[in-house]
């Protein structure tokens, strides 16, 4: 199956050429890697260059964007402006521009794709770096896929609408791809390294933005009120539960546009109670 890689840059010279060689080093290597470089002001766009004269399958553009982070929304828009650079691939993936991927990463998806026709959205899990060891990343999870490491089978990309321009974006689509019946593998086995931890550069702000997201996905009270108390429980700070609230409360109040429709947010709350209670009884 033909890979087509999609990778915003934003200030990553220090880490691009690392994650570029991990896919050029591929047992099974991409048809096409396409690296948009988000407004930045580093060397990213000269390491680019080398990459681009040397290798056929790599292609870059400039987005002149925003300097600030905005959590989802900036990253996504940075992907969706490559997305007409794609050629026919079968493969759309969504990797950040600090990893570094096993040797046999896209030979293993390029085979659970294969073998199993149902599969939607795959990948691998993130590890970080503590005190000279790696480690699995505090929120890693057998059912749901980091945004760090997206690859979607083209067919359900098309089917759930593509990703979305908001934070949440990396739940919306697994969320969306489970109501159109495709389903999502993760593998866990599969270690990719993260040079750079998720949200590390992110302010206050983006915690409320947080709990915006639980409410424009239709979740309610009672879900949103559970998925702040173990976001804050996973990260160890129970002070982010009342950011995730006020933020749930504020897109409430404000009104802010639901990023699912009014039946799709129906099947999310049932799915999400029914998984709820699914692990209660596993731990009776």
């Amino acid at each position: 199956m033909r890979f087509g890689i999609i990778i915003p840059a934003h200030n990553e010279g220090k880490f691009l050429s690392l994650t570029l060689d991990s896919l050029l080093a591929q047992t099974y290597l991409p048809y096409q890697i396409i690296v948009i470089d988000d407004n930045s002001s580093d060397n990213t766009q000269e390491v680019l260059s080398f990459y681009c004269q040397n290798y056929p399958n790599i292609q870059s553009n400039y987005r002149n964007s925003s300097i600030s982070r905005l959590p989802g929304a900036k990253v996504v828009q940075a992907f969706n402006s490559g997305l007409s650079m794609l050629e026919e691939v079968d493969i759309i993936c969504k990797f950040d521009a600090d990893l570094i991927f096993p040797s046999n990463y896209l030979e293993i998806l390029n085979n659970y794709f294969i073998n199993n026709p149902k599969i939607g959205i795959c990948g691998g899990v993130c590890s970080i770096e503590k005190k000279g060891e790696w480690v699995l990343e505090s929120l890693t999870n057998k059912n749901h896929l980091r945004g760090a490491l997206k690859s979607y089978r083209k067919s359900c990309f098309q089917a759930i609408g593509g990703l979305k321009e908001a934070m949440g974006w990396d739940t919306v689509d697994e969320l969306l791809a489970l109501y159109h019946q495709w389903e999502v593998k993760v593998d866990d086995s599969l270690i990719v390294k993260h040079l750079r931890p998720t949200a590390s550069a992110y302010n206050k702000q983006s915690q409320y933005m947080q709990g915006e997201m639980f409410y424009r996905l239709r979740y309610g009270f009672f879900l949103s009120f559970l998925a702040s108390l173990k976001l804050s429980y996973k990260k160890r700070k129970f002070s982010l539960f009342i950011d995730y609230m006020i933020g749930y409360f504020r897109g409430k109040k404000l009104n802010n546009p639901f990023l699912v429709t009014e039946e799709e947010g129906e099947w999310i709350r049932s799915y999400r109670k029914k998984m709820i209670l699914k692990k209660i009884l596993l731990k009776k």
